[in-house]
C-alpha cells in the first residue's frame, strides 16, 4: 500500500515538538519548515541506513533542522524512537546537527553553504561510476548568500548531474532576519534554468506532490532538478509561523501544549475534508 505522507508528515511535526521540548532545545521553526520535504525525500529514497553502494544519499545542508530529519527517519523505521528521543542527551549519537555516526546520515553538515558541495560530489561520483542512485540536498534559502553554494550549483548544471535533486526550503527567513533584507532572491529559479537545471516551484508543505517531483515524475530527468519549495518557518503552529525568534527559542510548558493541540486539530480537520 502507498504510504500516507500527510499522516507521516504530521507525526514528524509532533515528534519535532516533543523531542525539542524534552531536550529544551531550539531550531524548532527551522525543523517544522521542512517536515514534508524530508518525508517526501525518504518516500522516494532507497537503501537509506544501509551500506549499499547504490543507496540514496541525503545531504541536509540545512543542518540546524536535523531534528526534522531524525523524526522522519524514525517514522520510516530507519532509526528507533529510543534513538530519536536520545536527542542531545549526553553520549547520544543524535545532536543538533547531522553526523555520519548516525544511521541514515552520510554527511556532517551545519556550517551553511558546504552541504551542497557534498551533494554535488556525491552526484559526480554516481555519474563517474555509472550508477543509478539519486542524491538529495535540502538547501536553506539563506545558503544562497554563500558564494560556495552558487559555485556548486553551476558545477552541477555544467556537468549535467541528472541524479542530483535539490530541495530549496524557501521560507524567507534566517537566523537574524528576513532573507529579502539580507540578499534578494527574486531571480530564482531563472538563473539556474539558464545554466542547465530543471526547475519546479511547488508548495513545500504538499508532501504528495513533492514526492512525485523527487521521484522524477514531474520532469524529463535529463538534468539536475531544483525544487523551489515555498514553505513557512514554524509551519503548523500559529504562534511560531514566520516568527524569527523561533529559530532559537525552546518551548515553555504552555507553548508546547498549545503547539501539540494545534497540529492535532489541523490533522483532524484535514481528515474530515
Amino acid at each position: 500500500m502507498p504510504r500516507n505522507l500527510f499522516e507521516i508528515s504530521q507525526n514528524t511535526r509532533i515528534k519535532v515538538l516533543e523531542v525539542s521540548k524534552k531536550a529544551n532545545k531550539g531550531h524548532i521553526g527551522s525543523g517544522l519548515s521542512i517536515c514534508e520535504i524530508v518525508v517526501a525525500i525518504l518516500d522516494s529514497a532507497t537503501g537509506v541506513g544501509t551500506d549499499d553502494d547504490d543507496r540514496t544519499r541525503i545531504v541536509l545542508s540545512k543542518g540546524h533542522a536535523a531534528l526534522a530529519f531524525y523524526s522522519a527517519l524514525s517514522e520510516f523505521g530507519i532509526i528507533s524512537d529510543d534513538e530519536l528521543y536520545s536527542y542531545c542527551v549526553n553520549g547520544s549519537k543524535f545532536g543538533t546537527h547531522p553526523d555520519p555516526i548516525q544511521t541514515g546520515t552520510d554527511f556532517m553538515t551545519g556550517s551553511l553553504g558546504q552541504g551542497i558541495g557534498f551533494g554535488v560530489g556525491a552526484a559526480m561520483a554516481t555519474k563517474i561510476k555509472n550508477r543509478q542512485s539519486q542524491t538529495f540536498v535540502v538547501l536553506s534559502d539563506s545558503e544562497l548568500n554563500e558564494g560556495s553554494t552558487w559555485e556548486s550549483l553551476y558545477v552541477a548544471g555544467h556537468n549535467n548531474l541528472k541524479s542530483l535533486v535539490v530541495a530549496l526550503d524557501l521560507n524567507g527567513q534566517q537566523a537574524m532576519g528576513k532573507t529579502r533584507d539580507v540578499m534578494q532572491l527574486d531571480g530564482l529559479p531563472n538563473q539556474l534554468a539558464m545554466v542547465g537545471w530543471n526547475c519546479l516551484a511547488l508548495d513545500g508543505h504538499d508532501s504528495e506532490n513533492l514526492a512525485l517531483a523527487f521521484s522524477r515524475k514531474l520532469d524529463d530527468g535529463s538534468k539536475p532538478l531544483l525544487v523551489v519549495a515555498k514553505t513557512i518557518a514554524g509551519k503548523g503552529v500559529s504562534f511560531m509561523e514566520g516568527k524569527i525568534e523561533w529559530h532559537y527559542l525552546p518551548q515553555s510548558d504552555d507553548q508546547h501544549r498549545l503547539a501539540i493541540e494545534e497540529v492535532n486539530k489541523f490533522r483532524q480537520r484535514t481528515r474530515g475534508k
